[in-house]
């Protein structure tokens, strides 16, 4: 006799992704009410993210955007969203399944979410090589874009 259990982990994080894939439809719609903005982790191989080969090679596994003050042609539909969003000065355009995302946040009410369970993620990096040369621990390296720098200050 086959052992079968329910997948609590998988339904829960399947019913976080839709209420998510919710918000971000409304936003769409109506746009962003009062401070609201958005973080969303994607992951970038994922399969139907559309985005510039370029962006690709910088962001080969993961990338955090952020909707907040400088987005536009922002829209979502059932399956994902797209926006278009300014990298090193340039307008790209970005299209990210809902199923692509791995976490979700809008720091103006303190909620966020992760859209995987942890193994899930475990697993995502088990399976990446180590890499030839580990930077020891405590080392920084990374680069922060600052989305509204050009926006004029009140």
């Amino acid at each position: 006799m086959t052992e079968h259990t329910i997948d609590y982990p998988g339904l829960v994080f399947g019913a976080l992704r839709a209420a998510v894939a919710r918000v971000l439809r409304e936003a769409a719609e109506q746009g962003l009410p009062g401070d609201h903005h958005f973080y969303v982790t994607f992951r970038t191989d994922a399969d139907g993210v559309e985005m510039p080969p370029g962006l690709r090679r910088e962001y080969p596994d993961e990338l955090t955007i952020v909707l907040q003050h400088q987005f536009w042609n922002f829209a979502a539909d059932d399956s994902g969203f797209e926006v278009t969003l300014r990298f090193s000065g340039r307008e790209t355009h970005l299209r990210v399944p809902f199923a692509a995302m791995t976490a979700f946040a809008d720091p103006s009410v303190e909620f966020g979410v992760q859209l995987a369970p942890p193994q899930a993620l475990a697993a995502d990096n088990s399976e990446k090589p180590p890499a030839a040369n580990p930077k020891p621990a405590g080392s920084r390296d990374g680069t922060v874009i600052a989305f509204d720098r050009d926006r004029k200050r009140d």
